[in-house]
């Protein structure tokens, strides 16, 4: 099955300039964890809401500071024709529990989450990708050294 099928299609952005309260303001409006932040008619990152825990409050920074200052400036993303369970390898690879979904000419359609996976996929598939995911560290491990 494509990610396609599964994918949520209507994708709140947020913006770089705009404040981590207003951020998330919009992922308890929509009860999401994460927002794709695009400028300029693309991607240029991702916020969560554990970045905005870790890499805001646990430093003591204003609810006034920019999505900017706290996102993942790295873009990590999958294509809406790709097979779920290679982005599901992919997931667990990575170690995120979401990813944006561009088409091919690499304009946003979508976000794939696990819960998306998870109903759309054979079980053991997604439990290995959460169960990979769960592993301490990766590229996106937020723990203090």
């Amino acid at each position: 099955m494509k990610i396609s099928k599964c994918m949520t299609r209507d994708v709140q952005l947020a913006s770089p300039t705009q404040s981590i309260r207003d951020a998330a303001k919009t992922m308890a409006e929509i009860d999401a964890g994460s927002l794709p932040v695009g400028e300029d008619n693309r991607l240029v990152g991702m916020i969560t809401d554990r970045d905005i825990v870790i890499r805001a409050v646990a430093e003591g920074r204003s609810a006034d500071t920019s999505v900017r200052e706290v996102m993942s400036q790295e873009v990590l993303y999958c294509f809406d024709d790709q097979e779920l369970e290679e982005v599901a390898r992919n997931m667990a690879d990575i170690k995120v529990r979401r990813l944006p979904v561009l088409n091919r000419s690499k304009h946003l359609v979508g976000i794939v989450s696990l819960g998306d996976l998870s109903q759309k996929e054979q079980p053991e598939v997604t439990a290995k990708a959460v169960s990979n995911i769960s592993k301490p560290g990766g590229r996106h491990s937020q723990a203090t050294q």
